[in-house]
């Protein structure tokens, strides 16, 4: 068995991607020699829990796989199946734990199948001691850290019988120009930076994906030109906090000042970004936004509660009343923009009261639509040890109320936009055959009846009829 725990072996950047993609070589040539005489192309199934930070890098991962020759499927009896995981609830750990028993029966049928985990579960010792323990058919085990040289890995792992752990603590280096595959043809997501330095007291991010480190804007303008050139016309900027972009490079350059350079990409319509922090949000950057061309007109702002005193335990950096008047200078310089957020209901010592405070700020702030979550306890956050845990039936009853009124405000504000017309980036078909998915602008869902020569196009849209959430709409001709 190999188990690696430690930092990484410096190389360049360059000298990294040469390396990998030299193993990508060799683990062609392998594959190759296992499909010939298997009469048959070789084939993966991957799935991604979490984040769409754990989306970019599936994507990366796929890239890779593709090129080594294997190819995609949705059905897990494959060759290799990979989960990509999450640990930032609980229920995303048990989710994982309870598909590993349903692969072990395929791997008993299969015993040439390879099992690959990677993610920020994976960064937790308790979780590695468990998979080593009460999963040794698992083929390769990696982390957060050292996703880049999943090319090598892969290889080490298609030459062993041997369950491979290689987890790193940490890393500064970011890897550059490797293989991705990506989800849409026409969109894009793009990390920005990498990590979080906030230590929120309920969050594992910092713990799993460790410190801040930013990309050099040189780098990314030259990955969103690269994309437009390849059909790419909107580009979202994924960051743990975009806000904080800059600040570790060498020569500082603010979120801001990148959104500027990005506004020139000739081709390029729609730029997306998240998640913000509140305590970073800048004057700067709200008013880049105002003056955008191609910024869209949204912003997911996470509250996590109302009440001042429960931030100050989260470690959040702003309080109750910072928030509120953040949210009334974006609201001046931004009339029409759409606002999102997270609430945690239940952190530990919430009160009633407290729990008050979070209804009359989402009464306030009119979001279109709110991310509600139940307090979920990681081990390794000072909130897990903390006392006065809420006792799961007062949480619950808690949350019930919130989801009510989130849902209400968010019909009431979403409505805004019945009967006019509205520029829609076609992105799917959905269930119903013949009726199309989009957004606007402002990231509000709409279904229209369409055809999928319209794919990846920008139409006009009539927003006829609002459900909530989403609306039914006809296309208007131009």
């Amino acid at each position: 068995m190999t188990n690696e725990s430690s930092k990484e072996k410096k190389t360049t950047s360059a000298e990294e991607t040469l390396r990998q993609r030299s193993f990508i070589e060799l683990a062609q040539a392998l594959t190759a020699q296992k499909s010939n005489a298997a009469g048959r192309p070789l084939t993966y199934c991957l799935t991604t829990f979490g984040c769409q930070m754990n989306e970019k890098q599936s994507e990366a991962v796929a890239g890779i796989m593709d090129e080594i020759g294997y190819v995609r499927q949705d059905n897990e009896e494959a060759d290799v199946v990979l989960y990509n995981t999450c640990t930032v609830r609980e229920n995303a750990n048990l989710k994982v734990y309870g598909r590993l028993g349903h692969l072990h029966s395929l791997k008993d049928r299969n015993p040439d199948m390879k099992i690959i985990l990677f993610g920020c579960m994976m960064q937790e010792q308790h979780v590695v001691d468990k998979i080593r323990k009460s999963y040794p058919f698992v083929d390769l085990v990696f982390g957060t850290h050292n996703i880049f040289k999943f090319a090598e890995l892969f290889y080490e792992m298609l030459q062993s019988d041997q369950q491979i752990i290689n987890i790193w603590e940490g890393t500064d280096q970011i890897v550059e120009d490797l293989p991705t595959e990506r989800n849409y043809t026409f969109k894009s997501g793009v990390n920005i930076m990498f990590g979080c330095n906030n230590f929120c007291s309920y969050c594992i991010v910092p713990y799993v994906r460790g410190r801040e480190r930013s990309r050099e804007p040189e780098a990314i303008v030259k990955e969103v030109k690269r994309l437009v050139a390849d059909g790419v016309s909107e580009v979202m900027l994924l960051g743990q906090n975009v806000n904080s972009y800059g600040k570790t490079l060498e020569h500082p350059v603010t979120f801001a000042q990148l959104l500027e350079m990005l506004e020139d990409v000739e081709g390029l319509k729609r730029i997306r970004f998240m998640t913000s922090h509140p305590k970073d949000l800048s004057d700067e950057l709200i008013e880049t936004m105002a003056k955008s061309k191609k910024i869209c007109h949204h912003l997911h702002l996470p509250l996590q509660s109302g009440s001042s005193r429960i931030l100050k335990i989260m470690n959040r950096r702003y309080d109750k009343e910072k928030y509120l008047d953040l949210v009334e200078k974006i609201r001046k310089a931004i009339p029409d923009i759409s606002l999102t957020t997270d609430i945690i209901v239940g952190f530990p010592g919430e009160t009633e009261e407290d729990f008050q405070e979070t209804l009359d700020v989402v009464a306030k702030c009119g979001y279109d639509t709110a991310f509600t979550f139940l307090y979920s306890k990681r081990s390794d956050t000072p909130a897990a040890a903390m006392e006065n845990q809420v006792p799961q039936d007062v949480a619950k009853e808690r949350f019930n109320r919130l989801l009510a009124l989130v849902q209400q405000e968010g019909r009431t504000r979403s409505s805004r936009f019945e009967g006019s017309i509205q520029k829609v980036l076609v992105e799917e078909e959905s269930k119903e055959k013949g009726i199309f998915t989009g957004r606007t602008e402002y990231n509000l869902l709409v279904h229209f009846p369409g055809s999928a020569d319209l794919l990846g196009k920008y139409v006009k849209v009539s927003l006829d009829e609002c459900h909530g959430f989403y609306y039914m709409g006809s296309l208007v001709e131009e």
